[in-house]
């Protein structure tokens, strides 16, 4: 099979255009964010965005798909019976530290849309099989059942993820985000999340 430079290239572009769409989006939300920005940051045109991701509600659709197909491969869980739950919330607390831009697209996505949201159908069964995972746990006796699966789950998403939710009240509370300060809110995420989760 021979290779083929336009190919790579489109390839190379769209990724480019989506990494730029990432950023711009984290920062300025859909609403704040214009087309013409994120071709000029990836390096293509206007044209060339629309004609691969469509409209700007499509192309933030799409970079929030990607975002949590990442963060569901990069942290993955199927029963926590078989997975400590403070072992994945530290998991889950790393990896926003090292990508903040998911929680920040979460919170724009909660500003700009009104009711349901892009992919609604398709993230509730994913959300669906964290809260399975738990009530496995819960079925096995590994956790507790005084809390339900679906509401622990959340906890422990948030619990991990707020720290980068909202960094600066993080800060003001706990001080400068220093390697060490990292290493104590993880730790705090980490117990907590076990606390919540122990079974009686």
């Amino acid at each position: 099979m021979g290779f083929d430079p336009v190919a790579w290239d489109t390839e190379g572009t769209k990724r480019r255009i989506l990494e730029a769409a990432a950023s711009e989006f984290a920062r300025y939300g859909p609403d704040g964010t214009t087309i013409e920005r994120i071709a000029t940051t990836a390096g293509a045109n206007k044209e060339r965005v629309y004609n691969y991701f469509g409209g700007k509600r499509d192309l933030f659709r799409r970079v929030l798909r990607d975002e949590l197909a990442t963060v569901a491969q990069a942290v993955p869980v199927e029963s926590f019976a078989a997975v400590d739950v403070g072992d994945y919330a530290g998991r889950v607390y790393d990896y926003h530290r090292e990508r903040p831009e998911l929680n920040r697209l979460m919170r724009w996505e909660g500003l700009a849309f009104d009711g349901e949201v892009p992919d609604e159908a398709l993230r509730r069964e994913y959300y669906a099989a964290k809260s399975a995972a738990v009530s496995d746990a819960q079925r096995r006796g590994a956790v507790t059942t005084s809390i339900d699966a679906d509401h622990l789950i959340f906890l422990v998403l948030s619990l991990a993820g707020w720290w980068s939710a909202v960094p600066q009240v993080a800060r003001m509370f706990t001080g400068e985000p220093t390697e060490e300060e990292h290493a104590r809110r993880r730790a705090a995420v980490v117990e907590a999340a076990r606390r919540v989760a122990r079974a009686p």
